[in-house]
């Protein structure tokens, strides 16, 4: 326990994309904003290599869904569409993984063997996802001291891009199928929240330091697993924001220890297992509720159904993220039910305290007793409130074990059972790689820069300060800065621009409600055009913040931000006439404090001059103007 929590089991799968091209054809891999047609699809669960349905694949195949693909015209072959076989496997994304694999210390497989892994939710055309082992072993080491070990170092391939759902059709898009991705998956021994953030950042840090992967948001993705004592592993998939893993650690635990003692509770109750027979269609109660959402199931030719639930009053509200309520609506939503409503929570919504009143008589139920109400089609209905009286059943027991989609707040919400074995077999197309001792040997002799070997370079190369160079490195900046810094010079200008402009930039768009564009290529180019207008000497290096925001956030081109922030460069005539217009006014402060009125007098010189001036040429002439006056 630590502050009386109890301590989770946590482990990471981290997943990031290569710069390589796709893993099994000649495609490159560049998302598209368009489309050149388009397939539809249905698919259904199949067996594994052992024989037996993987109850995840079981379950998507209940949702009966169909799908539509986007066929993106650059970066979408036959091998996406499923019409033609896989290609060998890229070498260069097996050489990056390989490599990574050696960074960390992981001793690779003899032979390299492609799965075949179940999916169908439509992300993959196919309805499996290729795999291979790559490494077993290695460790993650720390900057607070821990090492943490890693299990596996797979190359998969990535899933078709999600565009829009519209009831029960989902639509992808094939550019990011089959874009290679690195997993590298730790054991279950990291011990916080906090830990678990020090240890992504780490591994985000050494991806990078190949220099093959993709960047910008969307091209790593964390999925976290974590169980507490006596509950059960639960997968967080997907998470994007490095910041908020810690936040999602803590509310699983929370949420897992909510989960328990309701479970304890209804044991003390002696609550009764629903049956679904005990489903009752109340849809002559809601004929004239004003409810919006009853009115709009039952325009639809909908029902209204109710679940009694024995035992469970009181126990279905909380706090936001961890009711049980919100289990059962999370259950429901994945057939795409939203008119879900339970007895802790009513009356509200329109539905009134007769309602309430007339369903417990028609359910016969007690003061400890709960309901649900599901208002949809019926046939949906009916599957809806056969995952609610599961879910029911299963908090009688505990916590499920099953993978969940996180939430921006923190929170999580279900998502599908947590998948199995069952959902693997052979991939009988792609043959085997031997993975010789000859080929390590080169691996291991082009093993890159260490991140902490950048930073030294960083700092030795480019004056940087420890601090500077280590924020540059663990947040992935460094490669930019070295771009820019060795075409433009200006190194502190540039690290400041990456360190302290940019997050106060981000920050004041927030504020703002304008948007800040994450595209790293796009900033970077951005900076590019500031500083080469700064040296061609358009404006001073005091007004560079001022310039990247309107460049970055202003929709300006350089020009069109000096133009709009009037920072065209001073001339020397207006410097001299702004300078003796100033000390002449405050010719007696000039004459009571001497060259001591310099540093007083550059602010006010600097504000009326907005930018437009370097600072060093300023003070130079504020100087010989003082001193002139003092004579």
């Amino acid at each position: 326990m630590m502050d009386g929590m109890p301590v989770p089991k946590i482990g990471l799968e981290i997943h990031q994309q290569l710069a390589t091209g796709k893993l099994f054809c000649s495609c490159p891999s560049d998302l598209e904003d368009g489309f050149s047609g388009t397939v539809e699809r249905r698919l259904r669960a199949t067996t594994g290599e052992g024989g037996k349905i993987d109850r995840s694949a079981a379950e998507e195949q209940k949702k009966e869904r169909t799908f539509i693909y986007q066929i993106a015209p650059n970066s979408s072959c036959l091998v996406e569409l499923d019409e033609e076989p896989p290609h060998g496997m890229n070498w260069e994304a097996l050489r990056t993984t390989l490599t990574f694999a050696a960074m960390i210390e992981a001793t690779p497989v003899d032979e390299i063997h492609t799965m075949r892994k179940i999916v169908i939710d439509g992300s993959n055309t196919s309805g499996f996802q290729r795999t291979s082992v790559i490494a077993f072993g290695g460790h993650i080491d720390t900057e607070s001291g821990s090492s943490i070990p890693v299990e596996t170092v797979c190359l998969e391939e990535d899933a078709a891009r999600k565009i829009e759902e519209r009831g029960n059709t989902v639509v992808y898009r094939l550019d990011r199928l089959g874009i290679p991705l690195i997993e590298i998956a730790t054991a279950p021994e990291i011990k916080s929240g906090k830990e678990a953030m020090e240890v992504a950042k780490r591994i985000g840090t050494l991806l990078r330091s190949t220099r093959k992967v993709k960047r910008g948001l969307g091209t790593i993705r964390e999925d976290v697993n974590i169980s507490i004592p006596g509950g059960a592993r639960i997968e967080i998939k997907g998470v994007q924001e490095l910041r908020l893993i810690e936040e999602y650690v803590n509310m699983e635990v929370k949420r897992q220890r909510h989960l328990l003692k309701i479970r304890d509770e209804l044991k003390k109750r002696r609550a009764a297992p629903p049956e679904i027979e005990s489903v009752r269609d109340l849809t002559r109660i809601f004929e004239s509720s004003e409810s919006k959402v009853i009115k709009s199931a039952l325009r639809k030719k909908g029902v209204v159904l109710s679940l009694p639930l024995q035992g469970f009053a009181g126990l279905l509200g909380g706090e936001k993220g961890i009711r049980l309520g919100s289990e059962l609506a999370g259950r429901v939503r994945a057939f795409g039910i939203k008119g879900l409503f339970h007895s802790d929570e009513l009356p509200a919504y329109g539905i009134t305290d007769e309602d309430v009143l007339a369903v417990k008589r028609s359910l016969s139920i007690g003061e400890r007793d709960a309901f649900v109400l599901i208002a949809e089609e019926e046939n949906r209905a009916r599957k809806g409130m056969e995952a609610v009286a599961l879910r029911a059943v299963e908090a009688l027991k505990g916590i499920p074990s099953e993978t969940r989609d996180p939430l921006s707040d923190g929170t999580s919400r279900y998502s599908r059972p947590i998948s199995g074995g069952s959902r693997m077999y052979p991939e009988t197309d792609i043959p085997p790689v031997v993975v010789s001792d000859s080929m390590m040997k080169e691996i291991e002799a082009g093993i890159p820069e260490l991140p902490e070997e950048i930073e030294k370079r960083l700092i030795s190369m480019y004056s940087l300060a420890p601090q500077m160079a280590h924020q540059m490195v663990s947040e992935g900046l460094d490669e930019d800065f070295e771009t820019i810094a060795k075409t433009y010079g200006m190194p502190s200008i540039v690290a400041r621009i990456y360190l302290n402009y940019l997050p106060e930039i981000r920050r004041d768009a927030s504020r703002e409600g304008k948007k800040f564009p994450e595209d790293y290529i796009f900033i970077r180019n951005s900076i590019a055009s500031v500083l080469q207008a700064l040296s061609d000497g358009k404006f001073s290096k005091e007004a560079v913040p001022n310039v990247v925001k309107e460049v970055i956030t202003g929709s300006k081109t350089v020009e069109g931000a000096i133009d709009a922030m009037g920072l065209s460069a001073v001339g020397t005539d207006e410097l001299h006439e702004v300078i003796e217009k100033v000390v002449i006014e405050r010719i007696d402060f000039v004459k009571e404090r001497g060259m001591g009125a310099v540093g007083p007098l550059m602010g006010v010189v600097m504000k009326e001059l907005r930018g437009r001036a370097d600072g060093k040429i300023i003070s130079e002439r504020l100087k010989e103007a003082i001193s002139a006056a003092i004579k």
